[in-house]
C-alpha cells in the first residue's frame, strides 16, 4: 500500500469509494469483521479500524468477512465489458478484436491490456491468438485439414498459420495430431485466483496461482501427457465453476466434475482415499495410511497427498498431524484453516 495514509484509506471509505477496490481491506477492531472500501454498511470509528492489504492478512489475523460487502465473493472477477468480450471469442474464435473495435465498445486498450497482464500473464492479443490455435488444433483432432482449419481459425495464408502454430506447440500443423491439448483457464474463489486445467476425460490440475511448485506441476503434467498446455474452453469448466460456487457458499458437500489423474497405481489410490473422507471431518495421515490398508506406508501416503495436482475436489486439506495440528498445505495453511473451518460450519 506504498503511498496510501490511514487518512487517505479513511477518506476513502467514508466515501465507499470503489476505486481502492482491490487495495486495501478494512479492517474493524470492535467487530472483528473486515470489508471492502466501497462497503455501504455503518463506517466505524477512526480508532478502531486497520487497513491490511490483503484478505489473507485479515484472515490470519482472526476477522471474519462481512456479510453486506462480502469481501472474499469474486475478488478479482472479470468486469462486464471483458466477460462479454470473452463471451465473444468463446462463441467466434476466429473473431479479431482491434484496438479501434475495443474503443467502439467504451474498452481502453491499454487498460484492457494492464488487465490481461496482470490476470493472465499475456496480453489481450496474445490470449486472442491462443486462444484462436487452441480452437484449430481441436479442429484437426476430429478430422479437419490443415488448409479448412487454417482458413475457418481467420488466417489469411497457410504460411502464416503453421508459424503461429509451431510457436505455440513447438511442432508443425501436420505433425499436430501426435500431441495433446491442455485446456487453461484462471477461475475466482473466495480464496483467491485458481488456475484449472482440462482434458477430455476431465479437470486434471486445480491449484491457488501463489502455489509455489505450480510450475513444476504444471511442466510435469505436460511431459506425462505428452501436451501443451494452451488458454481455451472445455466442457467441464462450467460444472467445476458451478460446483466450486455451490461449495463455497456451503450449499454442496461432493462434486461430480470428471477428473483426469494420471499417476501410480499406489498415488491414485491415495487420492481415490481422500475423496472418502466426508466433508467436514478430518483424517490423520495415519488414519489416511489404514483406510486404504497401507498403516505401514504413512509417509508414502503424506508424499502422495503433496502431489496431489487437484485442490478441494480431491480434498487433501482434510488430513491433519495426528496430534490434531494442521500440517503442510500447498494453498497455505491459512487456506486450509478456512475450509476445514467454513465445511465444519456447513457440515
Amino acid at each position: 500500500m506504498t503511498g496510501l495514509t490511514k487518512e487517505i484509506m479513511y477518506a476513502a471509505i467514508i466515501k465507499k469509494d470503489t476505486s481502492f477496490e482491490g487495495v486495501f481491506f478494512t479492517a474493524v477492531k470492535t467487530t472483528g469483521i473486515f470489508c471492502r472500501p466501497s462497503c455501504t454498511a455503518r463506517k466505524p470509528k477512526r480508532e478502531n479500524v486497520e487497513f491490511l492489504e490483503t484478505s489473507r492478512d485479515c484472515l490470519l489475523k482472526g476477522y471474519r468477512p462481512c456479510k453486506v460487502c462480502r469481501p472474499l465473493e469474486n475478488l478479482n472477477e472479470t468486469p462486464p465489458g471483458i466477460k462479454l468480450l470473452l463471451e465473444e471469442l468463446h462463441a467466434n474464435p476466429a473473431l479479431k478484436f482491434r484496438d479501434w473495435d475495443l474503443k467502439q465498445r467504451g474498452i481502453e486498450p491499454h487498460t484492457l491490456r494492464r488487465w490481461f497482464l496482470k490476470n493472465h500473464h499475456v496480453t489481450f492479443q496474445a490470449y486472442q491468438r491462443m486462444f484462436r490455435l487452441n480452437s484449430a488444433f481441436k479442429k484437426m483432432k476430429e478430422g479437419y485439414t490443415v488448409t479448412d482449419t487454417a482458413f475457418d481459425a481467420g488466417y489469411e495464408s497457410l504460411s502464416g498459420f503453421g508459424h503461429s502454430f509451431k510457436s505455440i506447440f513447438g511442432i508443425s500443423p501436420k505433425k499436430g495430431k501426435s500431441q495433446q491439448i491442455i485446456d487453461f483457464k484462471r477461475i475466482e474463489t473466495p480464496l483467491g485466483t485458481m488456475y484449472a486445467c482440462a482434458v477430455v476425460e476431465g479437470i486434471c490440475l486445480l491449484e491457488f496461482t501463489d502455489r509455489k511448485m505450480l510450475e513444476t506441476e504444471l511442466k510435469g503434467l505436460c511431459k506425462v501427457l505428452n501436451a501443451t498446455i494452451v488458454q481455451g474452453e472445455n466442457e467441464h469448466f462450467k460444472m467445476l465453476e458451478h460446483e466450486l460456487g455451490e461449495y463455497f457458499a456451503g450449499r454442496s458437500k461432493s462434486f461430480s466434475t470428471p477428473l483426469y489423474t494420471p499417476g501410480s497405481d499406489f498415488q491414485k489410490t491415495v487420492w481415490l482415499g481422500l475423496q472418502q473422507i466426508p466433508f467436514g471431518t478430518t483424517r490423520s495421515y495415519k488414519d489416511q495410511a489404514a483406510a486404504i490398508s497401507r498403516p505401514e506406508a504413512v509417509r508414502a501416503v503424506a508424499n502422495a497427498n503433496g502431489m496431489n495436482r487437484i485442490s478441494i475436489l480431491i480434498p487433501c486439506h482434510r488430513v491433519i498431524g495426528t496430534d490434531g495440528q494442521l500440517t503442510g498445505y500447498g494453498g497455505g495453511i491459512w487456506r486450509k484453516q478456512w475450509l476445514l473451518n467454513m465445511e465444519k460450519t456447513n457440515s
